[in-house]
């Protein structure tokens, strides 16, 4: 479980409730039910530097949930066990086996979805809540699964009324992942999201909200390194894409730049966000290519900050001009 800081809101104190293991039915009748806000306001800066790495390991969170969700993980040389350059997933949405390779064309078999979708997060309630608790939010592993890319751009950021997970016999673990992490950040539901969800759970009564299991990004039990003699992580890999938004513009989730593929290595995470806080603040920055981008000393160039567009991001991995 993530800290609370020292300035953190109501509602950010009242998601602190350990809800995991209790039945998905009981913790649903505990969530509010209220129309779906305006969407005004929403911007995938809210929820702080992307693939931040909340857990100060050393990966960024976009690498910490390759390494939980794959298998036969094979890390790429010379990153400290961090950068995930292959790996299979047992695709939960679809049950496909997809072997996921790092790469240019390849990346973006398997990409990263926010289990509840940042900008429907944002329209029930996490517009209320301290900046903090939204970054630990779009960070968390509770929230976060490693997934077909296809089925993550197709449902966008729908809630449980309008997508659900080709794979059947995956819905009710679904919806209860939902109703565990919208319970743990005091989040809503709409009225038609309530009635899908209890649809859904009356096949599976005793399902249960999924435990919240600490992420450490370094138990891997299937991966093979390719750097054996790599004892810690130095490489800074942070804040570098934005998460689950859309390769045209942030739709608050699954979409085709939240793909597997993972960030460079850095020498300084905490210099690499404050040059990303600050760089933020202006927003008309346009860059013909990444030849402009490399004179006006911007490059890499991170998903989220002033300039960067998908014609500059040639593999949809959140990081231009490499």
């Amino acid at each position: 479980m993530f800290a609370i800081p020292a300035t953190a809101t109501a509602a950010d104190t009242a998601s602190t409730i350990e809800y995991s293991g209790e039945k998905a039915t009981d913790v649903l009748a505990e969530l509010k039910t209220k129309g779906r806000a305006s969407k005004t306001g929403y911007a995938r800066t809210r929820f702080g530097a992307a693939w931040a790495d909340v857990d100060h390991n050393g990966c960024d969170t976009r690498n910490d949930i390759l390494q939980r969700d794959l298998t036969n993980v094979i890390y790429k040389p010379g990153t400290h066990n961090c950068i995930v350059k292959s790996g299979t997933l047992d695709d939960p949405y679809t049950g496909k086996t997809i072997n996921f390779k790092r790469g240019n064309k390849t990346s973006s078999a398997v990409q990263i979805d926010h289990v509840v979708a940042l900008s429907d997060a944002w329209q029930k309630g996490a517009k209320k809540l301290s900046k903090a608790r939204r970054t630990q939010l779009a960070n968390d592993p509770y929230n976060l699964l490693a997934v077909d890319g296809p089925a993550n751009q197709q449902k966008s950021d729908g809630d449980a009324a309008t997508w659900l997970p080709k794979n059947k016999s995956y819905r009710c673990n679904y919806v209860a992942r939902q109703i565990g992490v919208k319970a743990k950040y005091s989040l809503w539901v709409t009225k038609a999201e309530r009635k899908a969800m209890t649809k859904v759970l009356s096949s599976c009564p005793t399902q249960t909200v999924p435990e919240d299991d600490s992420l450490t990004g370094t138990d891997d039990k299937n991966a093979t390194s390719t750097n054996a003699t790599d004892t810690a992580d130095t490489s800074g890999t942070g804040s570098a894409n934005a998460s689950n938004s859309s390769s045209a513009a942030d739709s608050g989730n699954s979409t085709g730049s939240d793909t597997a593929a993972t960030t460079p290595d850095t020498p300084s995470q905490n210099a690499e966000q404050s040059t990303q806080q600050n760089t933020q603040q202006d927003a008309n920055v346009y860059y013909q290519n990444c030849a402009a981008v490399r004179a006006a000393g911007k490059a890499p160039l991170y998903q989220g900050q002033p300039g960067y567009s998908t014609k500059l991001d040639r593999d949809r991995d959140g990081v231009a001009c490499e």
